[in-house]
């Protein structure tokens, strides 16, 4: 049995796979996720696992070189904003209307779907590579 880390199974494994440039995303709660896009579905009830928890456990397994989020975190959630700039800290930084992230979810290679009920806590991470 694994010590630390993420336990979660499948999301373990969906982690290892990743490749260079291969996106993920983690999403609220409600995030419509579309068809044909593996869901880890980790939320349990309001709040529970929070954006934040999942987030800190996928960037202890994953290599992450860049990240899109929706233009409307900056006024409608900058705290959480202000969390992910300072976790991905150098790593590269896009915006786009939340229409248009919701439509690029259907290119990820999996989603994450959190508890999380805050406005607009979706992100698409983009994979790096390790030297």
């Amino acid at each position: 049995m694994k010590k630390h880390g993420v336990l979660h199974a499948e999301l373990s494994q969906q982690i290892a796979a990743l490749g260079h440039k291969d996106t993920f995303m983690i999403g609220d709660a409600g995030m419509p996720i579309p068809k044909g896009v593996p869901i880890i579905d980790l939320a349990v009830t309001k709040g529970v696992p929070t954006f934040r928890q999942v987030m800190d456990a996928v960037l202890e397994e994953a290599e992450v070189e860049g990240y899109t989020l929706a233009e409307e975190i900056r006024t409608e959630n900058p705290e959480l904003q202000t969390y992910i700039e300072q976790k991905l800290t150098g790593k590269e930084e896009n915006f786009l209307p939340h229409d248009e992230l919701k439509r690029r979810s259907a290119q990820v290679k999996f989603a994450i779907r959190t508890g999380e009920f805050t406005p607009y806590p979706n992100v698409i991470l983009r994979a790096g590579v390790v030297f």
